[in-house]
């Protein structure tokens, strides 16, 4: 298969994290030296509004249960629930059963089939794994890049929500996922979700994952460009600028947005946007018989909230996830990554 090569990257301030120099201490966050590289390392890279944003909002809101962001209930958020929710399962004899299917991850394939799309990039594969929890369990990482370690593809799109809670240290889901990119193969892209903290991005970059925040790049394949965008969590944060990553993206060049969840379908299609790969919903994780689900979590209709999709000319996808949130089970819902082959169509 032919490789992607990443190209001058678009709408992108300072230079990679990885290359700026770190301070030693303690770990991250207890080091005042270390808070402060982090904090100037990402005024440099992403500016100082959405930095300040972006910390405001995850110390006003990060633990809310009720009100803020699309939906007014964050399950997520509401740990009495989850300890009820465990309970009922066990009292039901269904627990063990869904921490098992919670770790049959599926390969699912998806073509996006463009009308538009430049011939030389007839056949790409991006490799799209959403939702991964990488610190739910200890074997998680090693399990996920196992699966996908003999995949086949040009590309790598992680989309967000690499932290199992919402709140409290990220350094264990950042070593989840320095273990799973030692499985993972070319350019590695990814966006944050509502999961997320912004003071994991330079490690993240630093492990090689280049995240995309209200930005584009621009990569190359037989000869062909096309460009991909990505944007901060726009269902808790609302910290996602489409105009932001738009910019920089010829009129009518291929384009792929990566974002969180599909809830802001209708401002990425009216951008321009030829195709979406997104997550969030973790299309149910528990579903009921027939494949009804219990909850979506999400502001949008809900046959965008699990595979493909198509709104305004824009195609979509919504990953199932590869891991899980709220309980470590999954039933009726299994857990996956997918392989999208852009077509020509």
């Amino acid at each position: 298969m032919s490789s992607v090569g990443t190209g001058h990257p678009t709408h992108y301030q300072g230079p990679p994290l990885a290359r700026q120099q770190r301070p030693k201490g303690d770990a991250d966050g207890d080091c005042p030296d270390a808070e402060r590289w982090i904090e100037s390392a990402l005024r440099a890279r992403i500016g100082e509004a959405h930095l300040r944003l972006r910390l405001g909002i995850e110390a006003e809101r990060e633990q809310q249960v009720f009100g803020r962001g699309l939906n007014f209930v964050h399950l997520e958020n509401w740990y009495s629930v989850h300890g009820l929710i465990r309970v009922g399962l066990r009292a039901s004899l269904l627990y063990r059963r869904g921490r098992r299917n919670a770790r049959c991850i599926q390969v699912r394939h998806n073509e996006l089939r463009l009308r538009r799309l430049p011939s030389a990039l007839d056949g790409l594969t991006i490799l799209h794994i959403s939702d991964l929890h990488l610190d739910m369990a200890p074997d998680f990482p090693e399990l996920l890049g196992r699966r996908v370690a003999e995949l086949d593809y040009d590309l790598c799109a992680l989309t967000g929500d690499f932290r199992y809670r919402t709140f409290g240290p990220w350094e264990p889901c950042v070593d989840g996922l320095r273990r799973l990119h030692r499985y993972l193969r070319g350019p590695v892209y990814g966006i944050l979700g509502n999961h997320d903290s912004i003071r994991m991005v330079p490690a993240m970059e630093a492990i090689g994952v280049r995240m995309l925040m209200n930005q584009s790049d621009a990569l190359s394949h037989r000869g062909a460009t096309f460009y991909l965008g990505g944007v901060d969590d726009p269902h808790y944060y609302q910290a996602d600028n489409l105009e932001g990553a738009m910019a920089g993206i010829p009129e009518g060049a291929p384009s792929l947005l990566l974002a969180h969840s599909p809830e802001i379908y209708r401002r990425a299609a009216h951008c321009g946007f030829w195709a979406m790969l997104c997550g969030h919903t973790h299309a149910g994780q528990i579903r009921l018989p027939g494949g009804i689900p219990l909850i979506l979590n999400a502001n949008c209709p809900r046959r965008l909230c699990a595979g493909s999709w198509e709104y305004a000319g824009m195609l979509g996808y919504t990953s199932a996830g590869a891991g899980s949130s709220v309980v470590d089970v999954r039933l009726n819902c299994p857990p996956e990554v997918t392989l999208h082959t852009l077509r020509l169509g």
